[in-house]
C-alpha cells in the first residue's frame, strides 16, 4: 500500500472538472484507482461465468470472443426480469439533485462519481437499443455501443459505488442507484470481471457458512476463547451453546464479529447480555454468517447465501432468530429475505421477547429481530442494570451506518440504548447522521487496502463531520452497528481525526451492564483500566494491626 497524503494534500489534489464532455473522457486505471481482480480458480469453484486471469491496468482483459452479445444478452436478461431497472432507465431527467450527494463524487470530483452520471453510464447502452431517439440519433442523444472501452469505464465506476443509497433519499423519482449499480457488476461478472476481496468471502461463505472461511470447530474455538476473556473481566463465564435444538432463539452475526478486532468486544457485550438474561437462545456453526456478500455479486448469489439462515432456523427448530451488528445484513433482510428464500419455515413463529413479552409486529414477516431494537427493548422495561459511568472516558459519537439507517430505518433504537449506557452523547451535524448518513467509503466489498487513498477521498465527508464534533465537543469515540464500518471506519478515524477509537453498540452494553454475581469490575472489554474505579486499599498486616500496638483495647 503507498503511502498516503496527508489530509490537507488529499483535499488539496482533488483534481478539477475534465474539459471533454464525459462521452470522451475516459478513466486512467493507476495503482490505487482499482481493486485486485478475483481469482480465476475462485470464479471457477463458483460456477461463476467465462472465469479467466486478468489484469484491470493492461489493455487487454482477456474477455471472451462473443463478450458483446454475452452482455447484451445479460442486460436484455435483466430488463425483463428486474421491473425496476427499466423504470429507472427511462424515467432519470437528470435534475442533478443527487450529484453533490455522493461521498465518492465529494471526495474524488470525478464527474461520473455524481450518481446520474454513474447511472448514465449504463443508460446510455440502454439508449441506443431500447429508444427511438437513441436509435435515430445515437451520440447526440446521449446513446452509444458496447465496446472495451465502456466495460472498462462500468468496471472503473461500479466499484466506485458503496450502494449506500444516499442519493436516491434525495431524488424526486426514487431512483435506487445501488440496484443499478448492482446490475452492472451482475453483468461484469458474466464476463468474468469481479474482483478478489468480493469473490473470495462469497468462495468462503459458499464452503463454510461465513466470509472469513472460519471453520466449524474453529469457530467453536474462538468463542470459547472470547468466553473466557469475558469471565476474566467480569468473573462470569458465559453459556456458549452450539447447534442445540429445542431453544427458542437463534443468534446470527457477521463472522467479523468472532475474528476481528474490534469486533469481538461487540460478540463479548452479546455473549454478557445474553448469559445475564438466561436467554433461551443457540449460536449455529453453520449459519456462522449474517452478512451477505453475495449481494455486492448477483442477486441470485445473496439468494443463495441468505438460505442458510431459515435452513438452519428450521433444522434447529427454533421459534424466530436474533440478529446482530451488522450491515448489509440488514438491507437484506429488510428488502429482499421474502423474496429471496420466503416464507419463513413453518416452525418460526413472530417474534416475541421471552423477557418483556414485548411482540415484534416489525418482523412478522421475517422472523428476525435486530439486536439493537432487542436490547433498547430490555433498557425500555428497566430489565437491564446500566452503569453508564463505566464508559465516562467516553465522549461519543454515533455513525448511522447506511444500510440498517435507509434500509431499515433503525434511527432511535441505538441512540436510546447509547444514551443509557453513555453519559457523553454527542451528536454529529444534522445532515450528516440519520437517514442523510454519510458511507464509511469502503462498504460494498470496497474495504481492501490496494485502494486506501480512494477510500480515504470516499471517507472525506464522513470523516470531516467527525473531525467537527472531535474539535467542537471533544468527541473521542464513535459507535456502529455495522461490522463492516467497524474495519473501515478506524483507519478513516486515524486519517481524518486521530484519537477517536471505534466500536460497536454492545462492546459499550457490555462495559455499563452490572452481572449479578460479577467480580469487581475494573476492566472494559478490551481489558483496560475502567473510569472511576477506586484502587483497593491494601489490606494490614498483623504487625500493623492496631491490637498488635496496644492500642484500641
Amino acid at each position: 500500500m503507498a503511502k498516503l497524503p496527508t489530509p490537507q494534500m488529499l483535499v488539496a489534489s482533488r483534481p478539477a472538472f475534465p474539459d471533454k464532455s464525459w462521452l470522451d473522457t475516459k478513466p486512467e486505471f493507476t495503482p490505487g484507482s482499482f481493486c485486485y481482480p478475483a481469482k480465476k480458480e475462485t470464479m471457477e469453484l463458483l460456477h461463476m461465468p467465462n472465469p479467466h486471469d486478468w489484469d484491470p491496468a493492461a489493455e487487454d482483459w482477456n474477455l471472451p470472443e462473443n463478450w458483446e452479445k454475452i452482455l447484451c444478452d445479460a442486460f436484455a436478461d435483466r430488463l425483463e426480469k428486474h421491473r425496476s431497472l427499466k423504470l429507472f432507465m427511462d424515467i432519470c431527467v437528470r435534475c442533478g439533485a443527487c450529484a453533490d450527494k455522493c461521498h465518492f463524487f465529494l471526495g474524488t470530483n470525478d464527474p461520473k462519481n455524481m450518481p446520474v452520471l454513474r447511472a448514465e453510464l449504463l443508460r446510455s447502452l440502454y439508449r441506443r437499443d431500447y429508444t427511438m431517439l437513441g436509435k435515430i440519433l445515437g451520440k447526440k442523444a446521449g446513446a452509444r455501443g458496447w465496446d472495451m472501452s465502456v466495460v472498462k469505464e462500468l468496471f472503473y465506476y461500479a466499484y466506485q459505488c458503496t450502494e449506500c443509497r444516499r442519493c436516491s433519499l434525495f431524488c424526486p423519482y426514487g431512483i435506487d442507484t445501488a440496484e443499478i449499480t448492482a446490475i452492472v457488476r451482475e453483468l461484469l461478472h458474466e464476463v468474468g470481471l469481479g474482483i478478489h476481496w468480493i469473490m473470495d468471502p462469497v468462495k468462503n461463505c459458499s464452503f463454510t457458512g461465513n466470509h472469513l472461511g472460519i471453520q466449524p470447530h474453529s469457530f467453536v474455538e474462538i468463542v470459547e476463547m472470547l468466553a473466557d476473556d469475558c469471565e476474566t473481566i467480569t468473573g462470569i463465564r458465559p453459556k456458549t451453546p452450539f447447534n442445540e435444538k429445542g431453544h427458542e432463539i437463534l443468534f446470527i452475526t457477521p463472522s467479523g464479529d468472532v475474528f476481528a478486532d474490534p469486533g469481538i468486544y461487540t460478540f463479548m457485550g452479546y455473549l454478557m447480555l445474553f448469559h445475564e438474561l438466561d436467554l433461551d437462545y443457540t449460536f449455529s456453526t453453520y449459519a456462522s454468517e449474517g452478512g451477505n456478500f453475495g449481494s455486492f455479486t448477483s442477486f441470485n448469489m445473496a439468494k443463495k447465501l441468505n438460505a442458510k439462515m431459515y435452513a438452519e432456523a428450521e433444522r434447529l427448530g427454533v421459534k424466530w432468530i436474533l440478529g446482530g451488528e451488522c450491515g448489509h445484513m440488514w438491507r437484506v433482510i429488510n428488502q429482499y429475505m421474502d423474496t429471496y428464500n420466503g416464507p419463513a419455515p413453518a416452525n418460526m413463529e413472530i417474534p416475541v421477547s421471552p423477557i418483556t413479552g414485548t411482540v415484534f409486529s416489525n418482523a412478522a414477516s421475517t422472523k428476525m429481530v435486530h439486536i439493537a431494537e432487542f436490547t433498547a427493548d430490555l433498557i425500555h422495561h428497566n430489565k437491564l442494570k446500566l452503569d453508564p459511568s463505566r464508559n465516562d472516558h467516553l465522549i461519543t459519537t454515533f455513525h448511522d451506518s447506511c444500510n440498517p439507517a435507509r434500509a431499515m430505518g433503525l434511527l432511535d433504537e441505538p441512540r436510546y440504548v447509547l444514551k443509557h449506557v453513555c453519559n457523553n452523547f454527542v451528536e454529529m451535524p444534522e445532515n450528516t447522521i440519520r437517514e442523510q448518513t454519510f458511507c464509511c467509503g469502503a462498504g460494498s466489498g470496497l474495504n481492501t487496502e490496494e485502494i486506501m487513498e480512494l477510500r480515504m477521498r470516499s471517507g472525506m465527508p464522513r470523516g470531516n463531520a467527525l473531525r467537527y464534533v472531535q474539535q467542537k465537543d471533544g468527541v473521542n469515540h464513535m459507535a456502529c452497528v455495522c461490522a463492516i464500518d467497524r474495519a473501515t471506519l478506524p483507519p478513516l478515524a486515524d486519517y481524518w481525526a486521530p484519537g477517536v477509537s471505534v466500536s460497536g453498540l454492545h462492546e459499550l452494553v457490555g462495559n455499563a451492564l452490572v452481572m449479578k454475581g460479577e467480580c469487581k469490575r475494573t476492566m472494559d472489554m478490551r481489558q483496560e483500566d475502567l473510569p472511576n474505579v477506586a484502587e483497593d486499599e491494601p489490606e494490614e498486616s498483623p504487625a500493623d494491626a492496631p491490637e498488635a500496638q496496644g492500642e484500641g483495647r
